[in-house]
């Protein structure tokens, strides 16, 4: 009986959740940027932006052969759904990077792996190995840990958790592709967004085409910056487990808090440091587990003797 390797990550979905998380840590660098432009009004035009670039691709494809799919009632309610929850991420992350917080927004992502992971356990029954449940342990308390040291509940840090975990098990259990997926999301945001910009611009009070050429540059652009990982993170959705995925959400804010730390100088004591200690160890200690399975591939009868 013919039989073939079969590997339960897959190599392509690990590329595109590392690149996506890479691209989401270095965000602050870009929001960072705007700080002169409200939140709302930010959130705003990467709406708008985000969906006029999708648009004109799936345009171009759908020219080029490819229709866009039918949609049935309960699509577009999951997909509804999606929007709200990333644009509720969106803004509180814009707000928080561009208010000083990155530290916080850096919590938050240290979080959200952890709503992942109980999230893939408890709703699609995935199976944490013993190391990973260990690394999950260690995480876990150096998550407390660290909300303690902030003093106080962080809101902030925990909707940019909650608010992403959930569009997470949304768009696992979505049926479009990355691009067509994220083209409807964005285009039931589109137009509260696009008459939320007109009506700055009728009340003369928004940035954008009155205050410099660098800013509406930096708006527009907004769209591109946006799509690239969200796509990235979408197809890795597609190929990889939701326990891995919530694991690899570790690189988005060791980045971030980097930066933090680092380029943005925000308050760093021996609290914050032994809390990230504990999330790098528990990091450590799953990819050392993946890199362990990915060497001891398990055999399964090949198509053609099934």
């Amino acid at each position: 009986m013919g039989v073939r390797v079969v590997s339960r990550t897959s190599s392509r979905g690990l590329t595109y959740g590392i690149a996506a998380y890479s691209l989401w840590g270095l965000f602050p660098l870009y929001w960072k940027m705007l700080t002169h432009v409200p939140a709302l009004e930010v959130l705003a035009h990467r709406i708008v932006w985000s969906c006029v670039l999708l648009a004109g691709y799936v345009e171009w494809r759908r020219r080029s052969g490819t229709p866009w799919p039918d949609l049935p009632a309960r699509v577009v309610a999951a997909y509804a759904l999606a929007a709200v929850l990333i644009g509720v991420n969106w803004f509180l992350y814009v707000w928080a990077v561009t208010s000083g917080l990155v530290l916080q927004t850096s919590l938050g992502y240290f979080i959200t792996p952890l709503v992942s992971v109980v999230f893939g356990v408890a709703m699609f029954g995935e199976r944490l190995r013993p190391l990973q449940w260990a690394a999950v342990a260690v995480a876990a308390a150096g998550m407390v840990f660290m909300a303690f040291s902030v003093g106080g509940i962080p809101w902030v840090s925990l909707g940019l958790a909650t608010s992403f975990g959930a569009y997470s098990i949304v768009k696992k259990q979505a049926p479009l592709s990355a691009v067509d997926g994220l083209t409807l999301e964005t285009a039931i945001l589109w137009l509260p967004a696009a008459a939320f910009i007109g009506l700055l611009a009728w009340r003369g009070t928004g940035v954008f085409i009155r205050f410099d050429p660098a800013t509406d540059l930096l708006l527009v652009v907004g769209g591109l910056v946006t799509i690239v990982p969200l796509l990235l993170f979408a197809s890795s959705l597609r190929l990889i487990p939701l326990s891995t995925v919530g694991i690899l959400q570790y690189i988005s804010p060791s980045l971030q808090f980097l930066l933090g730390v680092l380029l943005y100088h925000e308050p760093f004591g021996r609290a914050q440091l032994v809390g990230f200690l504990a999330v790098w160890a528990a990091l450590a200690g799953f990819t050392i587990d993946s890199v362990w399975l990915s060497r001891a591939p398990r055999l399964e009868p090949s198509p053609s003797a099934r």
